[in-house]
């Protein structure tokens, strides 16, 4: 692990650990005012063009959406750990049919064993570089909704305790054999009860402007441009490295604008600085990011997702 006492003084360190509840609903708000502008973007202006735009600014805040879930996973929001949960629960899991605590759990895993065989997520990493071919195929599968309806089947399985929770594609069967109805619906009831519920206020928000059928949006982005957004930024903070450095097993990369609305929201592009302390709040990471590359100049760095695209497709 990155020792941050090699770069950062006491005093420094634990003003980068302070969290605000005013920043942190800035942060959370700023994803649902992009949310609300996408859809008014299409009732106001309703065309092909709008739509798909708004299908990709969906995407990216659904990314967000699954963003603010990680850092609530990270208790790295609010003060208090229960409005920090309900927070990363009904503003951040929920909307995108994620359950925080299996999340939770799940990815501490990740921070301890980065890049090596043992961390659950490699699967969404290795395979880079490919050909260029194989990478227009794999976003050709996300946009066309092949890997968004694999993903929420999957996702489905593990909320009613079919399979093991993971953010993977490795995938573990739980024994079932034995289970009540009785069982199978308490289990039910305990993970889908948040997403149904938020889905139907998503939808009855829509329907009392008068436009209940934007609602498709929601849907359609979820199994489309977010699984796009998220393959870009999974690929981006940790493809292409070597485990056995800490400094090289994970990748900041610098975003313009339009990188953060699609692939970098809350910051997340700052990565070897989350993964160097995994509980510092997010509008943090900036200046970890400035103190760090001070005095190292060994870090995973690239000037933008397009270089990145351009490294993870030469193969």
């Amino acid at each position: 692990m990155i020792n941050l006492a090699e770069y950062l003084s006491p005093q420094e360190r634990a003003a980068l650990q302070q969290k605000s509840n005013w920043k942190a609903a800035w942060e959370v708000a700023h994803t649902w005012l992009w949310i609300a502008a996408a859809f008014t973007l299409v009732a106001v202006f309703p065309n092909p063009l709008t739509v798909i735009l708004a299908m990709f600014i969906l995407g990216g805040k659904q990314l967000a959406c699954a963003i603010i879930m990680h850092d609530a996973g990270h208790f790295g929001l609010f003060k208090s750990k229960q409005l920090n949960d309900w927070v990363g629960k009904w503003l951040g899991a929920y909307p995108i049919m994620n359950d925080l605590l299996s999340y939770r759990t799940y990815h501490i895993t990740h921070h301890l064993t980065t890049g090596t065989a043992d961390d659950p997520d490699i699967s969404l990493t290795k395979g880079y570089p490919t050909t260029a071919w194989s990478m227009t195929r794999k976003i050709g599968r996300d946009l066309a909704g092949a890997t968004g309806i694999k993903n929420q089947l999957g996702l489905l399985m593990m909320h009613l305790g079919y399979l093991k929770y993971s953010g993977s594609k490795k995938l573990e069967k739980l024994r079932v054999a034995d289970r009540t109805p009785q069982q199978f619906l308490a289990m039910a009831w305990k993970k889908l009860h948040g997403m149904v519920l938020t889905q139907l206020v998503l939808f009855t928000i829509l329907w009392l402007t008068g436009h209940p059928e934007l609602y498709l949006l929601w849907i359609v982005s979820l199994l489309t441009t977010y699984n796009f957004s998220l393959r870009i930024r999974s690929m981006a903070e940790h493809s292409m490295l070597d485990p056995t450095d800490d400094f090289r097993n994970t990748r900041t990369t610098y975003a313009n604008w339009w990188e953060q609305i699609l692939f970098a929201p809350h910051h997340v592009n700052y990565h070897v600085e989350h993964h160097a302390y995994m509980f510092m709040p997010c509008w943090q990471l900036p200046r970890a990011h400035r103190a760090m590359a001070d005095h190292h100049d060994d870090m995973e760095l690239q000037p933008g997702y397009d270089r990145v695209l351009q490294l993870a497709a030469t193969g």
